[in-house]
């Protein structure tokens, strides 16, 4: 699936699938079709069973159908025809993490538990359940110990697995119950092991800019200098071999490479490096993902405010490294 392409630009827009052609087909159909669930289902099921071992693949195609079908009564009709059926399984137990991190609540943990290890059991070598498994202990909270050892268990089955590392990225994060120096020493332990173009690349730009929009959001002062965040140590470092490298055709074959790009972009604008910031735009083709544009106002404006930015610095030559 090539990911960028040398075409020019497209409009901006706001894009789940991140370029997959075949997950934008089945979410087309899932959008048209409403209330037909047992079709639906077979939908989701040809399209995982598609997909096979390809774990980066199935967890982002999972995660975004996942969010898709939410609320619908899909994951519900497929589970209850195929009880013991792996996707059936994993998809079910997404979509009530997708409502738990919503709802930042929990109504049945032990059978969200045991459902994870099920799908675990059918299926040894997928990190999906221990994935969902380390999202539902942003919910529940589960101790340190409990949650060391879900992650051992999503990264022995993939080390780079994206999706494990948003969801510890996130546990870990002062917005839900950790703390900045958490996120610090999680992103210091893993940065020098992880290969430059593995889908979770990207871990350590988000979580600066994480820290960055919470500067933006006390005012004053910090808001006012929060750009200096870029400037100095490893995380400077970062961007400048990021700025060099994600935007290649090729580098990064990962399903959610877009999404990064996005972070890439927003991340070498917010440094002050608008003019740095335009073969990345020029990488995406006009896909935009909601965060972390959605922070200070919608989503496209404020991409194409950034890009329109990033053309004026390239033109005069401002912003560059």
């Amino acid at each position: 699936m090539p990911l960028f392409s040398t075409r020019p630009s497209r409009r901006p827009r706001l894009s789940r699938s991140l370029g997959d052609t075949q997950l934008d087909k089945v979410l087309g159909k899932l959008s048209k079709r409403g209330s037909g669930k047992a079709a639906d289902a077979e939908l989701i099921a040809e399209l995982l069973t598609e997909t096979g071992d390809d774990w980066d693949l199935r967890g982002h195609r999972v995660s975004v159908l996942a969010g898709a079908a939410s609320g619908t009564g899909i994951a519900e009709t497929w589970l209850e025809r195929d009880p013991d059926d792996v996707d059936a399984l994993v998809f079910h137990s997404w979509t009530t993490l997708v409502r738990a991190l919503e709802e930042r609540s929990l109504d049945d943990t032990d059978t969200l538990i045991t459902r994870c290890h099920r799908a675990a059991e059918l299926s040894p070598a997928d990190p999906l359940p221990w994935v969902v498994l380390l999202g539902t202990a942003r919910v529940v909270r589960f101790g340190h110990k409990d949650v060391d050892a879900l992650w051992r268990q999503a990264t022995t089955r993939d080390p780079w697995n994206r999706e494990a590392f948003a969801q510890m990225l996130a546990l870990l994060s002062p917005e839900e119950g950790g703390s900045s120096a958490s996120v610090l020493d999680f992103v210091d332990a893993v940065r020098t092991r992880i290969p430059a173009n593995a889908p979770c690349a990207a871990v350590e730009l988000t979580a600066a800019v994480r820290q960055y929009q919470g500067l933006l959001a006390q005012g004053g002062m910090r808001a006012m200098t929060a750009g200096q965040l870029f400037e100095g140590g490893h995380l400077a470092a970062a961007l400048h071999q990021a700025a060099a490298l994600w935007p290649k055709p090729g580098f990064f074959q990962h399903a959610a490479a877009p999404a990064d790009l996005n972070v890439l972009a927003y991340a070498l604008c917010a440094a002050g490096r608008a003019a740095d910031a335009h073969p990345v735009f020029q990488a995406l083709q006009g896909m935009v993902t909601p965060w972390p544009w959605d922070v200070d106002g919608p989503a496209l404006q404020r991409f194409e405010q950034h890009l329109a930015k990033s053309e004026r610095g390239r033109q005069g030559g401002i912003g560059g490294s």
